[in-house]
């Protein structure tokens, strides 16, 4: 016979915390916020001084967005601030891709 404890409130407590940040990680990649787009911490420099704060870093787990565009080989991303949606800045690079040998 197996003995399983309870389920206590702690781990109730873990258990809806867990749920919580799972479904804030879902909202966040439908909604194309910075933090769920791959950006290294140099790149969440907003206000363009130069050095990237706490502050900045904070602010992109809910206040700065992302859009993505691609145009042949040209792949940009915009970012803007979501509250305004005034943009912040637009990093674009040309990606070169390997040519497939036809058959």
């Amino acid at each position: 016979m197996i003995l399983r404890g309870q389920f206590t409130r702690r781990r109730k407590a873990l258990l809806i915390l867990v749920l919580v940040v799972l479904g804030w990680l879902g909202y966040a990649w439908y909604a194309d916020i910075a933090i769920t787009q791959g950006l290294e911490q140099q790149d969440m420099d907003w206000n363009g001084d130069g050095t990237v704060s706490r502050t900045e870093v904070l602010q992109a787990f809910y206040a700065v967005g992302v859009t993505t565009t691609v145009e042949g080989n040209r792949h940009c991303r915009s970012f803007y601030w979501r509250k305004t949606g005034e943009q912040i800045r637009v990093d674009c690079k040309t990606v070169f891709q390997a040519e497939t040998p036809a058959k």
